[in-house]
């Protein structure tokens, strides 16, 4: 909305806390956009020169008014740019509840008009957000030369929501902003066949490595680093106490929100043993605990809950969390799998005063041996940033679902993974060779780097790592020619026998075993090969996970991206599909093939 030289007044509200009476009044003021009610959905349509404009109940509403009252215009929330936060406006004598004004490419000076229109004194210092601000940014790895820091380490993490929200964002035809794009959570939404930990080994993770030119410049190195842990015996997997924390605030009212959430829920449950326990704690404008803990073979009664939800209110985050863990904590089961499932769109809007003192209550809670993992649904007013940290300080995993299928692949096919931690706080630590490596960079991992000493600090928060998933980690690699320094009037280094033994790397990884309390970590090494191969000759898995790298590092718009394209992605990803039951790589090239059609 242009800001316009008549004096004007912009409302917003959502439609679901106006009186659908005095709400169409109010839409046709102008006549010669009347507005009409469909009551089998309850949606309103207002008639525009090209059509109609639909608004669903529950969406977001923008009107702008002149001095005079006459009706302007009306835009959903998915175009709106600028939030101011309130929790209340003023129209006509009457207050109405709401959870955000927002306001469109508003000129400085009309923002005080609009403050004294809500109520606020001119230049009151309301937090105001821009729409990029929700995604927390991210600056990109560079590259580090091995004389100075020979030792890399980061968090492991397998996290894969970005790639599900990088693909819903191409899908409605948007090219994704480059902060949604984490290069180390696309590559780790795939599954790889790496070789499996065996009983020998007394660790619940492996470690294998492959070497090759780098795709998007053949003069470096691309060295990938996987971890496969351990499978799980669902048969033999430890009791569940889950708690279903549900938002069931009125952004959730959208088919691809509450809806899909149901369904999903449904999926999880039938993977469920009889004998493991669900409660579902709902949270909006108040919490509550919709359904107490609840044997899955009372199948009936938990859907039945889930079926009765609506979503209506505004959105009290931290509330709902305090409650689902209470109630996690009434049904605790020793040495089981004790877990929080937050399913929400991320809308923390209300209820949350401090973010610092709601991620040290999550940590706090994690001690206790009570999890919290995110499942994101919708878009719009997704809280990325904010359903990333929960979960990492959770010891949870983060996911975003867009459609049942997605649900079926979190839900049912890594149905072990999501659930059953098998280590937790994984950190690795890589040190490079100076006679094979000059300079490296980690792909990805940005949120999750760590400095040296924090690699043998216990205290130190890390990933989580599910049953039978996998984490992949890429680093690209400028090559040495075996002249490490030259001696220096101070210094003199020289390679000592180590380095001429044929290692690129060293590798080492730290892990807890997730059901001690304060447990002590355990440290496991592994010598890396320097097995340089033709790109040709690496396994599909190398070849694809390449493939995902240069995908996001185009759609990043890397520095880094040197001779990457879409051509090239394309044609390096058709032949890595493997094996693919499920089609996800088939579908990773059609979504490549998309994004190549936005970008130009």
């Amino acid at each position: 909305m242009k800001a316009r030289k008549k004096p004007i007044e912009v409302l917003a509200f959502r439609y679901r806390n106006v009186i659908v009476e005095e709400f169409l009044k109010m839409l046709n003021k102008n006549p010669n956009e009347p507005a009409r009610l469909d009551k089998k959905t309850n949606n309103i349509y207002i008639k525009k020169d090209r059509g109609e404009i639909e608004i669903k109940y529950g969406d977001w509403v923008i009107e702008e008014l002149n001095t005079d009252g006459c009706f302007w215009g009306i835009q959903h929330e998915i175009f709106v740019k600028t939030y101011i936060r309130v929790s209340t406006y003023l129209y006509k004598k009457k207050v109405y509840e709401i959870e955000y004004e927002e306001l469109k490419d508003l000129e400085d000076k009309n923002i005080n008009k609009v403050l004294d229109f809500l109520g606020y004194k001119s230049n009151t210092p309301l937090e105001i957000l821009q729409r990029d601000d929700l995604i927390k940014e991210i600056k990109e790895n560079g590259f580090v030369e091995v004389v100075n820091q020979p030792v890399s380490t980061f968090s492991a993490d397998v996290d894969r929501a970005s790639y599900t929200n990088v693909r819903r964002m191409i899908g409605y035809g948007q090219f994704p902003q480059k902060d949604a794009v984490r290069i180390e959570e696309m590559i780790n939404y795939f599954d790889y066949n790496y070789p499996q930990p065996t009983a020998e080994t007394k660790s619940p993770l492996r470690a294998s490595s492959e070497l090759a030119p780098a795709p998007w410049n053949d003069k470096n190195l691309l060295l990938r680093i996987g971890l496969q842990a351990k499978k799980l015996d669902l048969s033999q997997a430890p009791p569940s106490n889950i708690v279903f924390l549900i938002d069931v605030s009125g952004s959730m009212s959208d088919p691809n929100k509450l809806p899909l959430l149901k369904s999903s829920f449904k999926l999880l449950l039938g993977q469920l043993k009889p004998t493991d326990k669900v409660a579902i704690v709902t949270y909006a404008s108040g919490t509550k605990v919709a359904l107490p803990s609840t044997a899955v073979k009372n199948r009936e009664k938990i859907v039945k809950v889930l079926d009765e939800l609506v979503a209506m209110g505004s959105t009290s985050g931290e509330k709902g969390i305090q409650l689902a863990y209470e109630e996690a904590k009434k049904s605790f089961i020793k040495k089981g799998n004790n877990r929080v499932l937050l399913a929400t769109d991320g809308d923390f809007n209300v209820g949350i005063n401090n973010t610092e003192e709601l991620t040290k209550f999550i940590e706090e809670q994690r001690e206790s041996g009570i999890y919290m993992s995110v499942l994101g649904f919708g878009m719009g007013n997704y809280r990325d940033d904010m359903a990333e940290t929960i979960a990492d300080k959770g010891n949870g995993n983060y996911t975003y679902i867009d459609d049942l299928t997605e649900a079926k692949k979190v839900l049912v096919n890594e149905f072990g993974g999501t659930l059953f931690t098998v280590a937790k706080d994984v950190k690795l630590q890589v040190e490079f060779n100076p006679k094979y490596v000059k300079a490296y960079r980690l792909i990805g991992y940005e949120n999750r780097m760590l400095a040296k000493e924090d690699f043998t600090n216990d205290k130190k928060d890390a990933g989580e790592i599910g049953a039978g998933h996998t984490v992949t980690a890429l680093y690209e690699l400028v090559p040495s020619d075996g002249k490490i320094a030259q001696d220096l009037r101070y210094q003199h280094k020289t390679l000592n026998d180590q380095a001429n033994s044929g290692e690129i790397a060293f590798l080492k990884i730290r892990y807890k075993d997730p059901k001690e309390k304060d447990a002590k970590s355990v440290e496991v090494t592994e010598p890396l090969p320097f097995n340089n191969k033709k790109l040709s000759d690496t396994s599909v898995d190398f070849r694809f996970a390449a493939s995902v790298a240069e995908f996001g590092m185009l759609l990043r718009e890397s520095d880094n991206k040197a001779n990457a394209s879409y051509e090239q992605v394309v044609k390096l990803a058709e032949g890595a599909t493997g094996n693919d039951p499920e089609g996800y790589r088939k579908e990773f090239v059609r979504l490549v093939k998309s994004a190549q059609l936005l970008a130009k």
